[in-house]
């Protein structure tokens, strides 16, 4: 049992982090090599392996305290992979939707009648949120580039999941928008096309999924002490 103490310390470091795995499995691997590389060294002075491994494992540090820190980093990297995933994926999608119903539906004149003023406005304003989503999210990405070396790492953390949470909550409430006014307007119009139905299944898919991402990336940042 004794020569087991780098092994418990790993997987009670592995059991309190949250991130992407291959990061996490990352960190453990490298924390496991150094523990050895110590153990190594404190055999070579005389010492017996458990108590070699003991004192490798208190020089590196209390378990909470490394997982605090191995935290916070996981939490940025999780933040970053999201934020460019919504600025990347989020006009994307935006564009694709808009191809798809001027090459199936066509240009508002083509409903039949000119929708009112205030269903033009909500839409300009639903296609508008991507855009805006997107761009807050790259300039969160740039910011927390430069930001990097000189703030808490725990902070720029909770900063990336909040700008995350933000984005995707605001490109969410814009298609609930254009929904709820098109269903007032005439609920005939909700009735779409297979291939637009599909367009739209698949658009709910990605801001769930980003949704999920997000909601991921809060969870990482605020187990961070």
């Amino acid at each position: 049992m004794g020569a087991d103490v780098i092994e418990r310390y790993v997987t009670d470091l592995g059991s309190r982090l949250q991130g992407s795995r291959k990061q996490v499995r990352d960190l453990l691997t490298e924390t496991k090599d150094s523990l050895t590389d110590a153990t190594d060294a404190y055999l070579d002075r005389g010492l017996d392996e458990h108590e070699a491994q003991r004192r490798a494992v208190q020089e590196f540090g209390p378990v909470r305290e490394i997982a605090n820190e191995y935290q916070a980093e996981l939490a940025v990297a999780y933040g970053t992979r999201t934020l460019i995933w919504v600025a990347i994926v989020l006009p994307l999608m935006h564009m694709a939707w808009e191809y798809g119903r001027m090459l199936l539906i066509g240009p508002w004149q083509d409903f039949g009648a000119m929708p009112p003023q205030w269903y033009l406005f909500i839409a300009k304003a639903n296609d508008l949120a991507s855009g805006i989503a997107s761009g807050i999210a790259l300039a969160a990405l740039v910011l927390g580039r430069v930001l990097a070396r000189g703030y808490d790492t725990k902070l720029l953390a909770k900063a990336s999941a909040g700008v995350a949470i933000g984005a995707v909550a605001m490109v969410l409430l814009g298609n609930l928008a254009i929904i709820a006014a098109t269903a007032h307007l005439d609920v005939g119009r909700l009735l779409q096309s297979l291939p637009m139905s599909v367009a739209s299944l698949i658009t709910w898919a990605v801001i769930v999924r980003l949704g999920l991402l997000a909601r991921r990336c809060l969870s990482c940042a605020t187990i961070v002490a």
